[in-house]
């Protein structure tokens, strides 16, 4: 049996949803809720539910129970992660699970002067508890979801005819969440992949000068591409009442991208979904011509 963590999560549900699709019993599928208060329409699909938190180690060996395959969808808490994945993998290995599958994250600079050590050490960390368990692993290191570019745009692009983000010159290469959903779904269902890297990207890097051209050519307005520096950035975005620990999040991403983090390119998700992933023209087209 397989178990989905974050099951009542985007990237859980859509993983679960592809799963069914593929013709997967759902008496064969488990989903990790962490009440079931919070199911919502989980209970309609007729897979098992099991009640765990990432906090209690306890509760976590208990919904393990008769898993032999494990998907660990990354926790959102990145204070509070590293120490909620050493709980999931002990409990892997308490429980006798066989397999576990990690949503990691790209990156080419594992260092501390990277913008995104702070998101990328808890990944790192749990890659290192993973090879030394001794479960059988496969790690999905995902690029930046394409569904975040809109926020990094902004809501009025078309009102204001500009891009404001400090990403430079440099390029990204985002592919869409439900995309990676997919290609994780096509990996539960098969073998061959334990012990296996995959590096989850789009078939194309780009930057946001081409983000623009797309959304310029999509409107029939001119968009401008500015890049500012990371603390004119900061200081505008806060003054207009942006949440703060947005603006943080966000200008890390940029700083990455801008020093070529994110600019990393590789066939594995063309091959796990068998077809060229949605390109970003192609996902602006379905945002900005609604």
């Amino acid at each position: 049996m397989v178990l989905v963590t974050g099951a009542t999560g985007n990237f859980g549900k859509a993983v679960i949803d592809f799963l069914l699709a593929k013709g997967v019993d759902p008496q064969g599928i488990a989903a990790l809720v962490r009440n079931m208060d919070r199911a919502g329409n989980l209970w309609d699909t007729g897979i098992n539910l099991r009640v765990g938190s990432y906090e209690d180690q306890n509760s976590l060996l208990r919904a393990f129970q008769g898993i032999d395959r494990l998907l660990l969808v990354s926790g959102n808490e990145v204070s509070t992660r590293s120490a909620q994945h050493s709980n999931v993998v002990r409990a892997a290995v308490g429980s006798g699970v066989e397999h576990i599958f990690y949503t990691s994250f790209s990156r080419r600079d594992e260092t501390q002067r990277s913008p995104l050590w702070r998101i990328t050490q808890s990944h790192l960390q749990t890659e290192k508890w993973l090879l030394e368990s001794g479960i059988g692993h496969t790690i999905l290191k995902n690029n930046l979801y394409m569904d975040s570019i809109p926020a990094f745009v902004g809501a009025d692009v078309l009102k204001t005819g500009r891009i404001y983000f400090p990403a430079g010159k440099g390029k990204v290469s985002a592919g869409l969440r439900r995309e990676y959903a997919e290609a994780t779904a096509n990996l539960l269902v098969s073998k061959g992949h334990k012990n296996k890297t995959y590096d989850l990207t789009n078939a194309e890097a780009y930057g946001f000068d081409q983000v623009a051209a797309h959304i310029s050519e999509l409107s029939g307005r001119e968009i401008k591409y500015v890049s500012p520096s990371l603390d004119e950035y900061t200081h505008t975005l806060i003054e207009a009442g942006v949440p703060a620990e947005f603006v943080t999040i966000s200008g890390n991403f940029a700083q990455a991208q801008a020093q070529g983090e994110l600019d990393l390119v590789s066939g594995d998700l063309e091959k796990l979904l068998g077809r060229k992933p949605t390109s970003i023209k192609d996902f602006l087209t379905s945002v900005y011509t609604q």
